[in-house]
């Protein structure tokens, strides 16, 4: 299965479907969302009342000279302005609270989605492309449901007012004005594909330059070791260079259309001017209306502004949202069965059954895998890089499903109980250690919080990491850093080894987990796994075959198949594979050993 996040999936620049699935997150706060109406409403009723306001004041006080009439006006005006101030706060309150909490829900739902895809969708998808995912796009969807729907209400209503009260002033000056009409309405048709596509392109571009930021920032040491400093800085530059221009092209497509919208607005006011003014000159119309007239002109074409505005806000939700939804839609491929049962503490007997798997179409890299492993014993996997180790383990840990066979623990099918229960009582220690932000202990305890400070002490007094995390002032409590920069690569191998343990596994499984060890400590840590791995069942992949000699099963795995299986006396005496390893990784050593001893006598003779 290919996950490609960044094929998208909605191509009409207003999705109903989407929407909708949109308009959904705001179900849980339709209280909020009502009372933000009633507030907006209250706001534009303040305003449509303005201008008829005015009239009267005209009309009625200031031309007859009637000043008591004016004073209560103006105290009328005074009590609707403060209205409308406090309207307009609380109005803002509401939802921006609102607003906040469904994009914190919307977030928290995404992370826990990503939490639960499988190890396939991010074998193929860019980590920095995920990060935009989970912030700036959902952040995009954070203006549409704060307020662009309450206020698309809004001004619908308050519009729909403005053209009823400018009927009943002067149906000629309304007609004029609403001559415009059309105008705008091909500008906001015939503009929405465009700035769907305009935006849709920056927030494509934007999560490029998000994937291209976190792949080299995390692999910085690389580029400054291979001195590849400016040929980054080049290879970022095209890729920031895309984003300017996506961004350069929506400016200019906006640019172009919000003072297109302008003009048609001042037009028709212009016409309401040359017209209203003739009249007014005539007698057919009173100062008092033609000054009301004007300001609902203009309060007409603000609403429009404001609908043009939230046709920019739904676009720019929609090129977000798809994005979104697209990783929300993509299925976990481990999923627990129906019916799927916890498994019970176990002994650790484990069988891979005619096991065949292929991570891609018929590509297999394990083929018929017939492999049966006792309570407590250790097992070697050993074999060429790619030859198919890893794998298997992938597998027992249920990251991917077989292709073909089955894998039994105790005889239980690791498909038909839950993967909680399974990965529980699988200790898992990589090559390549990864520590969380945080201190030594939290590193420690992260399996298994609920293990006392004298299980901890203990494993790591066994395994020698007591005494280096002495060396720090804040002992245990010693902040890590990101990916636990503040230790060596030796050490974070240390505290991994330690979190494996301390969770007390069942299955213990080591991948290559001493190859960034120094000679001594991977002593130190052999004597004290001989203790610890009592009673549990352990696989070692390693490429250093001294550390799996005292196995008790070596698997060789050759090409995706089991070539040769045994004791290490018993495979040292055959002349297979494992042989043929041994001496081409031991051979050069007594070569040099030898030379050397060769250089020594002849010194010595001289």
């Amino acid at each position: 299965m290919a996950y490609e996040l960044e094929q998208e999936q909605y191509t009409a620049p207003i999705n109903r479907g989407l929407l909708m699935r949109l308009l959904r997150y705001l179900s849980p706060h339709k209280g909020k969302a009502a009372l933000a109406t009633l507030l907006m409403l209250g706001i534009s009723g303040v305003t449509v009342v303005g201008p008829y306001i005015t009239k009267v004041l005209i009309d009625d006080y200031i031309v007859v000279g009637d000043i008591t009439g004016l004073n209560r006006i103006a105290l009328l005006m005074v009590l609707l302005f403060v209205s409308s101030w406090l309207l307009s706060y609380w109005r803002g309150i509401v939802m921006a609270t609102m607003g906040q909490r469904i994009i914190y829900g919307m977030r928290q739902e995404l992370y826990e989605h990503l939490q639960r895809l499988s190890l396939r969708f991010y074998d193929s998808t860019q980590v920095g492309r995920l990060i935009t995912r989970i912030t700036s796009d959902i952040d995009a969807l954070n203006e549409l449901l704060s307020g662009g729907v309450v206020n698309l209400i809004s001004d619908s209503v308050t519009l729909v007012g403005i053209a009823v009260i400018m009927v009943y002033l002067n149906p000629r000056l309304a007609g004029l004005t609403f001559l415009t009409l059309p105008f705008l309405i091909y500008m906001l048709t015939g503009f929405r594909m465009k700035i769907f596509l305009a935006q849709r392109r920056v927030r494509e571009k934007v999560s490029a330059v998000n994937a291209s930021l976190q792949e080299n920032i995390s692999g910085v040491r690389v580029t400054q070791a291979f001195t590849r400093e400016d040929e980054n800085l080049k290879r970022f530059d095209g890729v920031n260079r895309e984003s300017y221009n996506a961004a350069m092209d929506s400016i200019r497509l906006f640019s172009f259309f919000w003072p297109i919208i302008e003009l048609i607005g001042v037009v028709g006011t212009i016409m309401v001017i040359w017209f209203g003014g003739r009249w007014l000159v005539q007698g057919q119309v009173t100062v008092g209306e033609m000054v009301a007239f004007l300001g609902y002109t203009w309060q007409f074409f603000g609403p429009l502004r404001n609908l043009g505005q939230f046709f920019r806000i739904i676009q720019t939700a929609m090129a977000g949202a798809e994005r979104v939804f697209t990783i929300l839609d993509t299925k976990p491929e481990i999923q627990d069965r129906p019916g799927a049962v916890e498994l019970p503490p176990i002994k650790g007997h484990v069988l891979f059954d005619n096991v065949s798997f292929a991570y891609e179409g018929d590509d297999y890299v394990l083929k018929n895998i017939n492999l049966e492993v006792q309570p407590g014993q250790t097992i070697a996997l050993v074999g060429h890089t790619g030859a198919g180790k890893t794998s298997m383990i992938n597998l027992l840990c249920r990251f991917y499903d077989v292709s073909g066979g089955q894998i039994l623990i105790d005889g239980y099918d690791i498909r038909d109980v839950t993967q909680k229960s399974l990965r529980s009582q699988i200790g898992l220690v990589l090559q390549e250690p990864f520590l969380f932000s945080g201190t030594i202990r939290e590193n420690l305890l992260y399996g298994n919080p609920g293990a006392g400070e004298e299980e901890m002490l203990e494993v790591s007094k066994a395994l020698g990491l007591h005494d280096i995390v002495q060396q720090f002032p804040e002992g245990y409590d010693t902040q890590v850093q990101e990916r636990g920069s503040r230790l060596s690569l030796g050490q974070r191998q240390l505290v991994s080894f330690a979190r494996a343990i301390i969770n007390d596994p069942r299955i213990l499984i080591l991948d290559e987990a001493t190859a960034n060890i120094d000679t001594q400590t991977e002593k130190i840590i052999q004597r004290a796994l001989k203790h610890m791995l009592a009673g549990r069942t352990s696989f070692v992949i390693a490429h250093r075959l001294t550390t799996i000699q005292q196995a008790d099963l070596i698997v060789v795995i050759d090409n995706g198949t089991i070539v040769e299986t045994g004791t290490h006396d018993e495979l040292m005496a055959k002349d297979g594979p494992y042989r043929r390893l041994y001496m081409m990784q031991f051979k050069p050593v007594e070569q040099d050993a030898a030379a050397a001893v060769s250089l020594q006598a002849d010194e010595s003779v001289s």
